[in-house]
């Protein structure tokens, strides 16, 4: 059951100390300004949908029939045009109250969510000998500042009036003179840079790939190796880089092999170093060669390492020995660094001990162990990170590997996480298919190196955590050896100073990183709000997918720092405080029931999809490896993917032909509403689809489903011959074939990340996994969803 949770709020950013007051007027001059007459208008007269009270207890049908759109700032429509894509930079109130006093008064979270370097299709580059920044705060020039005149600007984030350079006066794109207000800096809130050589603090590095296998008996076994090595074949050529890249490899068990690969060898030469004590690298300079010039000597190595260690009956792993030996090869250089790991390390520095103890996962019972055991991977990643290297973990395993350790070397050093629980070559095909596909995804996505982002934001505001992978380097500039384009980011903001006379404020992320072909470029988002004083306006702006997503990476850090149970309780604390606020400050006249503006009418049922995730769920047997895992997706996923990991989607598949069909790419594809998560949804007529983000899509089968559609789509005669492990839909030259893997293949085609489909029936064993997604139903250790709204009522009209 839900603990009936603390009445205090427990989400609420701490009290800002304040800065001694000061206060500045901006001038309605200039392109991005507001006008006079926009300052007196209330939010709520462009945004009445917002706003409309919605009873929760009596409304169950909340789902809009297909995505949730970012809300849109409140901003006349040259700004507007003009502002951030959300998919890149949002803030979870899209109107920024005066003061925290009235912030605090909403309890709503305030803080950013960031994809910064998300692949673009339109992204406007400018090479330029002088970068134009406020001289003070070095802001960049962006849409939203203020031009005085042609030859003097504004910054909109500290008020300094700056010289217009005389370069800045011609514009690239229309090859004219004297309109800087039009030149791409000031036309695009999403632009990149190309750094000129003060951007360097040395010269832009290689793309530098180290690659370190575990090839133990255990990791043979799983038969992850030939994967791994026949992906690299393949991808060889579509690896990130240029004429100077370099790559290597090391292998560990008991001990360390390294492979000397130097140009005018006949084949690879191992080298082993057994003293796991001291690491020491046996030829330094040809460990890591240059791929154009040795790829035959690597594509050799690949060929035969999978055969290597086909007898071995070495059992332990000295994994921390071998990051040892990957930082000392990479440290002169920087780069990214692959750990393929298949168990606990058990030898040398970094050897850990089993700390699950399965008899304890279902108890009551707060869930121990989610913080590491040593510091030993941290420290290591710190001085990874010094040294501008990034290491990116990839754990396969049928055993408890201790991720909440392990982890740490990829947290700290900006890299990723990958999981592949119980994986085996055989026995686990789709496992094996998520593998290759997201290795290949891995080796070829865009990649950039040596990378720090700095935020900034209008004077007042200030920020005071950050969410994610990576080491702050001070107080707002992240440390990011390596940047990918699946990174997410989130950040808690305080209102430090009133923001009184101000009518707009103003974010900025800048992230300067070396591409793979060693240009130093700069990538600036900026994102312009308005800034409101009545508590109705704040709610009218709440963005509620965005304030899930921080909510969600603040419980993490709490149930780290604090307890499980405390951060279940921060999470249903933070919807009673916000109904609460809503109930006592925005409603003119109280009515019975639970009520919630539009805009936030999903928040309940967000955060009872939090509470029954695998992050933070009670009562189940949740292998504490799977539950750290997702608090790391939580924490790292960009808010779209995040979003599908706290609410599913589900749609009904047999009735296609009737579900809106839409021209999209010149192809028709059927757009099904999005039905709730409960059980109530499903028939036995029927076939369904959820659609879960990262990792799975269940194709469900009613036992009484229409014959002719399982002939039509999955080519068996009737559901007795249903395949029990079947993971792809067969190319039938049907319509209802073609509808289904066309919508399946839409979905599939926006996101980065292969999802495996598996089509179940009703005895499926993956059956209980898509039923634990069934959020709106009760299980035996948490509330349905009309429960929960409940509860939450309880608390609300205490």
């Amino acid at each position: 059951m839900l603990g009936v949770p603390k009445p205090s709020p427990v989400l609420l950013p701490p009290q800002p100390y304040s800065l001694p007051s000061q206060q500045y007027q901006q001038p309605p001059i200039g392109p991005a300004q507001l006008s006079s007459s926009l300052a007196a208008l209330s939010l709520q007269a462009q945004a009445p949908e917002a706003l409309r009270v919605v009873n929760l207890l009596q409304e169950r049908n909340l789902l809009p029939p297909g995505p949730i759109p970012a809300p849109t700032p409140c901003l006349p429509q040259d700004l507007q045009k003009l502002n951030c894509n959300p998919e890149v930079f949002r803030c979870t109130l899209t109107s920024i109250p005066q003061t925290q006093s009235l912030l605090n008064k909403a309890r709503l979270p305030l803080g950013l969510l960031l994809h910064p370097f998300k692949d673009l299709s339109q992204l406007p580059v400018v090479t330029s000998s002088s970068i134009v920044r406020c001289r003070s705060c070095r802001t960049y020039i962006n849409p939203f500042v203020s031009f005085l005149d042609q030859r003097r600007w504004k910054c909109n984030l500290c008020y300094r009036v700056n010289d217009v350079p005389e370069e800045f006066m011609y514009n690239p794109v229309s090859r004219s003179y004297g309109e800087p207000h039009k030149r791409p800096e000031v036309q695009n809130a999403t632009i990149e840079f190309i750094a000129p050589s003060e951007y360097m603090l040395r010269p832009p590095q290689p793309a530098v790939y180290l690659f370190v296998l575990d090839v133990s008996h255990n990791a043979v076994e799983t038969g992850y190796i030939d994967v791994v090595c026949q992906s690299l074949l393949e991808n060889l050529n579509s690896l990130p880089g240029d004429s100077r890249t370099k790559i290597g490899f090391i292998t560990f068990d008991s001990m360390i092999h390294f492979y000397n690969l130097q140009e005018g060898l006949s084949q690879p030469q191992m080298l082993i170093v057994s003293d796991t004590e001291d690491i020491f690298l046996p030829t330094p300079d040809s460990l890591l060669v240059n791929l154009s010039e040795c790829k035959e000597l690597v594509q050799d190595l690949l060929k035969s390492l999978p055969q290597m260690f086909a007898k071995t009956m070495e059992t332990q792993s000295a994994l921390g020995p071998a990051l040892q030996a990957a930082f000392k090869l990479m440290s002169p250089t920087g780069g990214r660094v692959s750990i393929f790991q298949t168990q606990l390390p058990t030898l040398g520095i970094g050897a850990l001990g089993s700390r699950e103890d399965p008899n304890q996962r279902s108890s009551a019972k707060d869930v121990q162990h989610l913080s590491p055991a040593t510091d030993f991977y941290k420290k290591l990643a710190l001085d990874c990170s010094g040294q501008q290297v990034a290491v990116d973990l990839f754990l396969l395993s049928a055993q408890y590997c201790d991720l909440a350790t392990l982890g740490c070397i990829s947290r700290y050093s900006a890299g990723s996480v990958f999981f592949y629980p119980s994986y085996h070559n055989q026995h686990t095909p789709a496992q094996t298919e998520r593998f290759q596909k997201d290795l290949k995804r891995y080796l070829t996505r865009k990649i950039g190196f040596e990378a720090v982002m700095r935020i900034r934001c209008t004077k007042g505001l200030s920020i005071h955590t950050f969410h994610g992978n990576f080491f702050v380097r001070s107080t707002d500039l992240l440390s990011l050896p390596n940047i990918n384009p699946d990174a997410g980011f989130a950040v808690q903001m305080s209102i430090e100073e009133n923001l009184l006379d101000m009518q707009v404020v103003s974010f900025q992320a800048a992230l300067l990183y070396t591409s793979s072909k060693g240009e130093r470029r700069i990538r600036v988002h900026t994102l312009c709000l308005p800034v409101v004083n009545s508590i109705s306006d704040i709610f009218a702006g709440a963005d509620v997918q965005a304030i899930t997503g921080l909510l969600a990476s603040m419980a993490v850090d709490r149930s780290v720092t604090a307890s499980l149970t405390d951060a279940r309780d921060a999470m249903t604390n933070a919807v009673i405080d916000s109904l609460t606020s809503y109930r006592t400050s925005v409603l003119a006249i109280q009515q019975p029931g639970l009520l919630a503006p539009a805009c936030l009418r999903l928040l309940p049922l967000y955060i009872l999809g939090l509470l029954k995730q695998k992050a933070f769920r009670t009562g189940t047997s949740t292998r504490l490896d799977d539950r750290v895992f997702a608090m790391c997706q939580l924490k790292c996923q960009p808010l779209a993917y995040l979003m599908y990991l706290v609410h599913p989607s589900l749609y009904r598949l047999d009735t296609l032909i009737n579900e809106g069909p839409q021209n999209i790419d010149d192809h028709i594809i059927s757009q099904p509403r999005v039905l709730q998560l409960s059980v109530e949804k499903l028939i036995r007529e029927g076939v369904f689809l959820m659609d879960t983000g990262s990792v799975s899509f269940y194709f469900w089968v009613g036992r009484n489903c229409n014959p002719v559609f399982l002939r039509q789509v999955l080519g068996v005669q009737s559901y007795a011959d249903v395949p029990l492990n079947m993971n792809h839909l067969p190319e039938l030259d049907t319509a209802e074939s073609g509808r289904t893997r066309a919508f399946i293949g839409w979905l599939r085609e926006q996101r980065p990340f292969y999802s495996v489909l598996h089509v179940i029936g009703e005895e499926s064993p993956l059956k209980s996994i898509f039923m634990q997604n069934m959020i709106e139903d009760r299980t035996e250790s948490a509330l349905s969803y009309y429960e929960f709204l409940l509860h939450v009522q309880q608390q609300v009209s205490k």
